[in-house]
C-alpha cells in the first residue's frame, strides 16, 4: 500500500473538512429552496472515500455509488464548482443542471453517477468490471451502496455473476446503522452485513468506516485482488451520518444523544487529532487550512449563484442523439 504520510494526513484533513463544509452550505441553501428535490449528505462517512482514494490509481480505476453522491466526484477530480452547479440546477454543472443532486457524473474523471434507484448502481458496478475485464484495462470498479439496499434481490444475482466471472470489483456496503429511518436490525435477522459474501465464497470482512487508515488499508487488499484476477471483495464499512437521511427527515428513529456519541469519533477530529499529536502542523497551519476551505466553499456559492439556469432546448438536445428523432414531435 501507498505510504501514509504527514502529507497523507494534511490532505485527508483538508479534503474530508471541505467535503463537510460543501455539504454544510448545501443544506443552508436547500432551505432557502437554491437547491430542489431530494438532497442526501455525506456528514460523518468522509473517512470512507478518502481512504478508498488513498489506494486507487486514479488514472484508470472507476467508482460508482448511490444518490449520496455529491463529495465523491470531487475527490475523483471534478471541479467542485460545477458540482455546487448541478445541484443549483445550473448550466455549468456536471449534468449542465439537468441531472441535479442524485446524479452527479463524470465519465472523464471515472465518476459513474449517483443513482436513485435503492441498489441501482450493484449490478451496472459489476457490469462496468465485466467490461474492463473484456477488454483487459487493469482497471478496477469500487461499487459503494448502503445498509438498505443490501436487502435488495439484484445483490444477491450480482454477487453470483460477479463470483462466476472472477471480476476486478470492489462491493462496498456503507453501513450507517440506518436504512431510511429503519435501523439495520430491523431489516434482518442478522446485523453482519458483511456475511452476506460467505454464501458465495466472496472474500469478505467489516472496516471501522470512521478511520481512513482502516478503510484504506482494507480497501488496498481488495483492490490488489480485484486488479491480480482474483475476483471481487465485498466490504462493509461500518459508519455513521450525522444528518438525516435526506433534507426532510425529522429523525425520530434515533436520539440526539446517540449522534453525539458517534461524533466523538468523527473522522475529520481524529486525523486532526493525529496530525497535532505528530507534530505534522501547528494550530495556526490547522486555522490555514480552515480559512483555504471555507474561501473555496465560497467560491463555489458564488459560481452557481452567478451561472445560468440551462436553456429549454437543451432538454432535447441532452435526451436524443439522432438530431432528427422520429418519435420527436414537437418543437419548442
Amino acid at each position: 500500500m501507498k505510504k501514509i504520510t504527514k502529507e497523507t494526513y494534511l490532505d485527508w484533513y483538508e479534503n474530508m473538512l471541505f467535503w463537510r463544509k460543501f455539504e454544510d452550505k448545501l443544506a443552508a441553501v436547500y432551505i432557502q429552496q437554491k437547491v430542489r428535490g431530494f438532497l442526501h449528505l455525506y456528514n460523518g462517512q468522509e473517512a470512507v472515500l478518502a481512504g478508498a482514494l488513498h489506494v486507487m490509481n486514479l488514472e484508470k480505476d472507476k467508482m460508482i455509488t448511490a444518490y449520496r453522491n455529491h463529495v465523491q466526484p470531487i475527490g475523483m477530480g471534478v471541479d467542485p464548482r460545477r458540482v455546487m452547479a448541478e445541484l443549483y440546477g445550473k448550466a455549468t454543472g456536471t449534468s449542465k443542471g439537468l441531472g441535479g443532486s442524485m446524479h452527479i457524473f463524470s465519465k472523464e474523471h471515472g465518476f459513474y453517477g449517483g443513482h436513485g434507484i435503492v441498489g441501482g448502481q450493484i449490478p451496472l458496478g459489476a457490469g462496468m468490471a465485466f467490461g474492463d475485464k473484456y477488454f483487459k484495462t487493469d482497471a478496477v470498479t469500487l461499487c459503494f451502496f448502503g445498509d438498505g439496499a443490501a436487502r435488495q434481490g439484484s445483490l444477491h444475482e450480482t454477487f453470483n455473476m460477479a463470483m462466476t466471472w472472477k471480476l476486478p470489483v470492489v462491493f462496498v456496503c456503507e453501513n450507517n446503522g440506518y436504512a431510511m429511518g429503519t435501523s439495520v436490525e430491523r431489516t434482518a435477522n442478522h446485523t453482519d452485513i458483511w456475511k452476506l459474501g460467505l454464501g458465495y465464497e466472496m472474500p469478505c470482512g467489516p472496516v471501522d468506516g470512521m478511520n481512513p487508515v482502516k478503510v484504506a488499508e482494507a480497501l488496498d487488499e481488495a483492490i490488489n485482488r480485484a486488479r491480480g484476477g482474483d475476483g471481487p471483495t465485498f466490504l462493509e464499512m461500518k459508519t455513521y451520518r450525522y444528518r438525516g437521511h435526506s433534507m426532510s427527515d425529522a429523525q425520530h428513529y434515533r436520539t440526539k444523544d446517540e449522534v453525539k456519541e458517534y461524533q466523538k469519533i468523527d473522522p475529520i477530529t481524529q486525523v486532526k487529532e493525529i496530525i497535532l499529536k505528530k507534530n505534522y502542523a501547528t494550530e495556526d497551519e490547522i486555522k490555514n487550512i480552515n480559512a483555504r476551505v471555507k474561501e473555496l466553499v465560497t467560491e463555489c456559492e458564488k459560481f452557481a449563484e452567478e451561472s445560468p439556469y440551462p436553456e429549454k432546448s437543451l432538454m432535447y438536445d441532452a435526451v436524443y442523439e439522432q438530431e432528427d428523432y422520429p418519435f420527436l414531435k414537437h418543437k419548442l
